[in-house]
């Protein structure tokens, strides 16, 4: 294809905020392989976790051990959202919301916002994020807009149509992986699920081959040290 993008000096994590630990059968991974298995063809490093498999504590400390609990793993399972350049979190839909793990997901993030990186911003300054939704019931855009939001509100850029999911119809029925769905072959779905993978890496690529976002005028660092840019305060003058 001609002006094929190259993405391979991307890496992705993947958080599926399932409930279930990795000796169940989880319907969010399967649609969430759709959009590794692309990135994976595009030559994109690719790492995949569920947040069900590892200690994560309430709280908002970087380690909650430090608290006095007596195990943590989110020290861990930070460094590799850190090491990534695009983060993907998955959730099934309960009650019309995103999953208890996934709001555990996005306040631990919220913990480790205050930190900066090299050039004085907020850690998740530069990388991007997106999320993808599974269920019985009605709740996709609802449980993406409180994950986007909170994802931007952290630092991290937000592409277009970031977000894709599939439901079945209301109340108890097939799940996506099960055969009589039809969801692998939904073509709403996968339209969505390529073009927000796709979106995904354009944007981390433009970021990356821009060495991250311009820290003129958003530079905590910066800030604590006095410069304001044009920013017009009488108590600075």
């Amino acid at each position: 294809m001609k002006d094929k993008p190259d993405f391979s000096r991307l890496k992705a994590q993947y958080v599926n905020c399932t409930l279930k630990d990795s000796s169940k059968k989880s319907h969010t991974e399967g649609l969430m392989n759709v959009s590794m298995d692309i990135m994976k063809a595009e030559g994109v490093s690719v790492d995949y976790l569920r947040l069900a498999d590892h200690v994560i504590p309430v709280g908002l400390q970087p380690d909650m051990t430090d608290e006095g609990v007596s195990r943590d793993d989110w020290p861990r399972v930070f460094e590799k959202i850190k090491q990534a350049d695009i983060l993907v979190v998955g959730t099934p839909i309960w009650l019309g919301e995103k999953s208890s793990i996934a709001t555990k997901l996005v306040e631990r993030l919220y913990g480790m916002s205050a930190q900066t990186n090299e050039k004085g911003q907020y850690l998740y300054y530069g990388k991007v994020g997106g999320c993808i939704i599974t269920g019985n019931e009605d709740g996709i855009k609802h449980c993406a807009m409180g994950i986007l939001y909170a994802l931007q509100h952290l630092g991290f850029s937000i592409p277009p149509q970031a977000d894709c999911g599939w439901i079945g119809e209301a109340g108890p029925g097939p799940s996506y992986l099960d055969e009589e769905s039809g969801a692998k072959n939904n073509e709403f779905t996968n339209r969505n699920t390529t073009f927000m993978t796709y979106n995904l890496l354009h944007l981390a690529k433009m970021l990356k081959e821009a060495e991250g976002f311009p820290s003129y005028g958003n530079s905590r660092d910066a800030w604590d040290d006095g410069t304001r840019w044009n920013f017009e305060n009488p108590e600075y003058r």
